[in-house]
């Protein structure tokens, strides 16, 4: 390895160039981490729709200042309104970090949260101030749009910069550190995640010869193990991450460096901690044999109420899916006959929790026996055997509504992974680590990889469906089942069925 001290003056070495500069020394230090920029935005967000609501009711004389009694007779206003805006928050997705350093994104998505909070909040009138003034509704939602498009103009433009990026530093240029640095690239398509998450990658340590004093997926490889600590403090960073897939392996001087860095104050994580906290995912093909990586271990006192409120919420929401059944199924009946003559429903055996099978109910969207001829295979776009009615029941997902018979059985919950078929499950079983893992809860309607990720047909969409699927069931709890169940009304809107 070439000492980076014997370079020719006037030559730039890799840790020069990883270096922050001195504009960036001199500014403060307001590095932010992801949970801290996602609180940022909510905090700002939220500020702005009740400061809105405040002004606008003052302009009308709704609100008066003086008085001992402001706060407690006006507060039930302010709570319900920061209720509404966190529901519509999570419904128009505006905390997706990458796509909050987006201009257009992020400013289109919170101004369409704000004023659809604004209308919600119209609606409730036993727990908010009287609004039947149309000047005094315009000016709040002028106001709440306003003033959240000025601020998410001011995020994006301003987060990114550099002196409030996370810097940090990659132990391994193999494949778990490849795999890190183009997943950061790659997803989503929209925003640059390197801006988005706020993550500056500054170089790799390595102790391969060959990619010392090069670059691994345009990141610099800056030394080996003996340079880690000296590479953490002459850079500033503020995280180094583990990319070894096999970390039982680690020579004792990498440990004991790693030790060290965290002794003198460095975050220390590794590459599929942080993979799952920037993209809401498990990579399953780098936590080696970790089941603790892929699903909870331990104990908790919260997992027998979640159960207990989760089948409440499944029943309720049968119920009701059962009565939009009843109520749509002589329409679909008829249209099924007309372009389509055949059975309404269709059941198919899907594999459910516990690896147990049972049959699933659908509204039939395919020609009478489609896979006679071929046998058992994806649904694919553009699929010539959906019928006239059934890519509508597709677009709009009314096909899963005879589901919710499923759920009054007990076989499938409103949110969860997606039940697969008994014969895809052998085969992905069989390829990809973990797989059975997602038979740890109820199959649902909808879940995490159903909001996050388009439909798939191959055997790499299905592992990417399983990383999203795996992060639900390690992560399961009330918001999480919430936040997917606002985000599959916009999918459904915009007809993103297949």
């Amino acid at each position: 390895m070439t000492d980076a001290k014997n370079l020719e003056p006037d030559a730039e070495s890799p840790i020069d160039a990883a270096r922050p500069r001195s504009l960036r020394i001199s500014l403060p230090s307001l590095r932010l981490r992801v949970s801290e920029r996602r609180l940022l935005l909510y905090v700002v967000d939220t500020l702005a729709v009740n400061v809105a609501l405040l002004v606008a009711s003052l302009l009308r004389g709704t609100i008066v200042l003086s008085g001992n009694n402001f706060f407690t007779y006006y507060y039930i206003w302010f709570i319900v309104l920061t209720i509404v805006w966190s529901l519509c928050a999570l419904f128009f997705d505006i905390y997706n970090l990458a796509r909050a350093a987006s201009l257009f994104h992020s400013v289109r998505n919170a101004a369409m949260a704000a004023f659809v909070t604004a209308v919600i909040y119209t609606f409730i009138p036993l727990f908010t101030p009287p609004l039947q003034s149309r000047v005094l509704l315009m000016l709040f939602a002028a106001f709440a749009v306003g003033g959240v498009a000025a601020w998410r103009v001011l995020y994006a433009r301003l987060f990114v910069q550099p002196w409030f990026k996370q810097r940090a530093l990659v132990v391994g240029a193999g494949w778990a550190g490849r795999t890190l640095v183009q997943a950061l690239k790659n997803a989503p398509a929209e925003a640059n995640p390197f801006r988005g998450t706020g993550y500056e990658l500054v170089g790799f340590v390595d102790d391969n010869p060959g990619y010392q004093g090069g670059e691994v997926e345009d990141v610099p490889v800056l030394g080996g193990r003996e340079l880690l600590v000296e590479l953490a403090q002459e850079l500033q960073v503020d995280e180094i991450v583990l990319a070894i897939t096999h970390r039982h392996a680690i020579v004792p001087d990498l440990f004991d460096a790693l030790l060290r860095c965290r002794e003198l104050g460095f975050r220390v994580t590794t590459m599929s901690m942080l993979y799952e906290r920037l993209l809401g995912r498990v990579p399953v093909d780098h936590v080696g044999r970790d089941l603790q990586m892929v699903m909870p271990m331990g104990e908790s006192v919260s997992e027998r109420f979640y159960l207990v409120i989760k089948r409440l919420i499944d029943i309720v929401s049968g119920v009701i899916g059962v009565a939009i059944l009843g109520l749509l199924m002589p329409f679909l009946a008829l249209a099924n006959a007309v372009s389509s003559p055949g059975p309404l429903f269709y059941r198919q055996q899907r594999v459910g929790r516990a690896g147990k099978p049972f049959d699933m109910f659908k509204f039939r969207s395919m020609i009478p026996n489609a896979e006679a001829a071929t046998g058992a295979v994806w649904a694919s776009n553009g699929d010539m055997r959906i019928t006239p009615v059934g890519h509508f029941i597709r677009k709009t997902r009314i096909d899963e509504l005879p589901q919710f018979i499923n759920v009054l059985r007990g076989e499938m919950s409103l949110v969860g992974p997606r039940p697969e078929r008994p014969e895809f499950v052998d085969e992905l079983a069989r390829t990809i680590p973990f797989y059975r893992a997602r038979h740890a809860v109820k199959p649902g309607i909808t879940g995490w990889a159903q909001v996050q990720f388009d439909y798939g047909d191959s055997v790499e969409d299905a592992q990417v469906k399983l990383e999203y699927d795996l992060y639900y069931v390690k992560y399961t709890g009330l918001f999480l089942d919430l936040r997917i169940m606002l985000q599959t009304i916009p999918v459904m809107l915009r007809f993103g069925g297949q």
